[in-house]
């Protein structure tokens, strides 16, 4: 791969990232303080993102996959994603914003895969080559946050009191115009020719083809799992920028870019571990981590306990990596080689698609359900919200501990 072509699918990773963290981290506080949501109205907005997961297999399969070459459909999603995020910086209630964020999102979504395309298409080695521009992703992720809190100070007190947060909508627009420009001079990638007598059916695309791989005990025990495990992921994702706001930490975004560092660092601990200690292993203590993170939440403030704060999000590596990417790879090597991208398609809508979709509405329940305590104790208010994710993690561990048996992981491509 010539430089010139790494550097500009590295660029393309980091504002395909920096646009996603430039306003989804901060997107509960905005909310929840600017347009006075209420928890099932935030959990309705933060299930755009599930809409989309379900959405970006037909698109991506049944059309980029098939007619145009994936950076112009890259570019023509950014651009139209640029209008719509404004559109969100512009809205002055949650009626007018939904509609805009939920059409946003089932554009973003598809992004994710066809930056992945672009860049797979570009590599002769991408087990070697992949890591090395995914990495400018999570320093985009980074950067967006730390720019938030420490250059623009727009989740500070007094810039949520002011209303800054709607900035970060302005800041991803701009982010998208930009990728959305830059796309058009991307490595060609044009679709791939299918085989003659071959079709891309719905089933194949959402994966549907792999259900037959739940006949297998473990694996139906670790689908199951990973739907369950996606409720807890959902309370992270919509209240932790909320919570470290309300409590009073400062710099709340900065700081949890401390997980994105920690996911770096345990993506290169996760092949020892996994080879060490085996896949169960490696599913328990991922597990186990978000029961710990949401009790250090639980218990934690933004006094003499911020260590708290600050482990329960430096574990976010464990919690992620040690479950989702573990069980990446099960699924590769349960699937055998013709099932390989169907299994990863049927998980990938059965966590970020339904388990997600679920999480978010459980969250939002449960913030409405205690508001009356809000009212009156902040503190208890957030106690009593972390401990029902941190409640259902260790529900989830103790299900796979008992009925996960241990098995062998083995390359099931080298075997068929």
């Amino acid at each position: 791969m010539s430089s010139t072509i790494k550097f500009k699918l590295s660029f393309m990773m980091f504002l395909e990232f920096f646009i996603w963290g430039s306003w989804f981290v901060t997107l509960g506080t905005f909310l929840g303080n600017t347009l006075n949501a209420s928890g099932l109205e935030i959990a309705n907005v933060f299930s755009t993102q599930s809409w989309g997961a379900i959405v970006a297999p037909f698109i991506i399969g049944m059309i980029a996959d098939r007619y145009f070459n994936a950076e112009r459909i890259l570019g023509i999603l950014h651009l139209i994603g640029a209008f719509l995020m404004f559109q969100l910086y512009q809205s002055e209630s949650i009626g007018s914003f939904f509609p805009y964020v939920l059409g946003y999102m089932l554009l973003y979504m598809p992004t994710l895969s066809l930056v992945n395309s672009v860049s797979f298409r570009q590599m002769k080695n991408p087990e070697k080559e992949f890591s090395n521009i995914r990495i400018w992703g999570t320093i985009g992720w980074i950067v967006a946050g730390l720019s938030i809190s420490y250059l623009f100070k727009w989740d500070a007190d007094q810039g949520i009191k002011d209303g800054l947060l709607r900035n970060t909508f302005l800041m991803a627009s701009i982010g998208s115009l930009v990728l959305g420009l830059f796309s058009f001079i991307l490595p060609k990638t044009p679709p791939v020719k299918m085989e003659a007598g071959q079709k891309q059916s719905v089933a194949k695309v959402l994966g549907l083809d792999a259900i037959k791989l739940l006949k297998d005990r473990n694996f139906l025990v670790f689908f199951v799992c990973s739907i369950l495990i996606c409720i807890p992921l959902a309370f992270y994702y919509q209240y932790a920028n909320p919570f470290l706001s309300e409590i009073g930490l400062a710099n709340p975004t900065g700081k949890m870019t401390i997980g994105q560092i920690s996911e770096a660092l345990c993506l290169l601990l996760l092949p020892v571990f996994f080879t060490r200690f085996g896949f169960k292993n490696t599913i328990l203590v991922g597990m186990l981590a978000w029961v710990i993170r949401y009790v250090l939440f639980a218990y934690g403030d933004a006094g003499e306990a911020t260590f708290m704060l600050l482990l329960g999000i430096a574990l976010h590596g464990i919690c992620y990596d040690f479950f989702f990417v573990s069980g990446q790879i099960y699924t590769d090597s349960k699937a055998g080689k013709d099932n390989k991208s169907a299994a990863q398609g049927l998980i990938t809508l059965a966590t970020y698609g339904v388990g997600q979709l679920i999480g978010f509405w459980v969250a939002g329940y449960v913030s409405d359900m205690y508001q009356n305590v809000k009212s009156a104790d902040v503190a208890l208010f957030w106690n009593k919200l972390w401990v029902v994710p941190a409640g259902i993690a260790l529900v989830v561990f103790f299900i796979f501990l008992v009925f996960f048996k241990k098995e062998t992981i083995v390359n099931q491509s080298e075997t068929n």
